[in-house]
């Protein structure tokens, strides 16, 4: 049960961290002020951090990853792109990317609970990846 869980767990925040690099790629198309791009290119790299390290501890067991739903992916990147092509602000970027935040902390946090079993190590793992959303999200609060 605990490998389970472990891979489970670790597939979500995999599919999870390939969604925000994804989101964050869409918003930096997009003209945006130096301190907003800073912020994301800072979150981007942490969000690519923990991909390796997902990656890594899967491997452990044999396992690939988990990519986000594809409908998900395009959704979101028609959206950021409908909401920056008409708004081209700093607001509407930080606006869908605290929603992705949002519901990135949201999923986590419920897969959290319901892979209860999984190893302490990916559970940790779990914990850093909601991390950095909430800051992201605290970190582009003065954009809204």
């Amino acid at each position: 049960m605990i490998e389970q869980d472990t891979i489970r767990l670790l597939r979500e925040c995999d599919a999870g961290v390939k969604m925000g690099v994804s989101s964050i790629d869409d918003v930096l198309e997009f003209r945006l002020s130096e301190p907003l791009k800073r912020i994301l290119e800072r979150s981007r790299a942490q969000h690519l951090e923990m991909h390796r390290e997902i990656s890594r501890h899967l491997g452990r067991f044999g396992d690939e990853g988990k990519d986000p739903p594809v409908i998900a992916e395009i959704m979101g990147g028609i959206k950021a792109n409908f909401r920056l092509v008409t708004e081209k602000t700093d607001k509407a970027a930080a606006d869908l990317m605290t929603d992705g935040c949002n519901m990135g902390v949201k999923s986590l946090s419920k897969y959290l609970n319901q892979y209860a079993a999984a190893d302490e190590y990916s559970k940790d793992i779990t914990k850093k990846l909601i991390s950095i959303e909430e800051q992201l999200s605290a970190d582009i609060r003065g954009y809204l």
